[in-house]
């Protein structure tokens, strides 16, 4: 009995209906330092960022929703495969979260001298976080900035 399909569709149907497309990227090589990054801010931002004698302040009671959203742009600069969307994702998210975080702890040794309370209120960790993501993100974005684009 002869084969009445022709050669193109009995190797497609050999292969299982697959056929040879060359895969699209979604990552880039910031894609792990800005996933980090801005997980570390998006968990810092819902964590406390001042710790007192009679409780915690929460970062998402104030400026920690800046932060969140920044956190957020950072995770969709990590997932789009295009360089400068990711560098620029990656500056304007870490700036924004290192600016707030910075302002905060102005705020906080402000206050702290202006009530002769030194020590009484110190940074949370979700502050602490919230800086250190910041710092991932902008030596992500930095390191993106200072590589040569990999030709696709």
């Amino acid at each position: 009995m002869a084969s009445t399909t022709s050669s193109a569709l009995g190797n497609l149907l050999r292969a299982g209906g697959r056929t040879a497309t060359p895969r699209k990227r979604v990552l880039h090589p910031g894609s792990v330092g800005m996933l980090v990054g801005a997980l570390l801010v998006i968990v810092g931002s819902l964590l406390p960022w001042v710790v007192t004698p009679v409780g915690t302040l929460s970062g998402t009671g104030g400026p920690g929703l800046w932060t969140l959203c920044a956190g957020f742009v950072g995770v969709a600069g990590a997932v789009i495969p295009r360089r400068w969307v990711a560098v620029s994702h990656s500056l304007v998210a870490g700036t924004g979260t290192a600016f707030v975080a910075g302002w905060q702890l102005v705020r906080l040794v402000q206050v702290s001298s202006a009530t002769d309370a030194w020590g009484q209120a110190m940074p949370g960790i979700g502050l602490v976080m919230a800086a250190g993501g910041a710092v991932v993100l902008l030596a992500t974005g930095v390191r993106l900035l200072r590589t040569p684009a990999v030709p696709a």
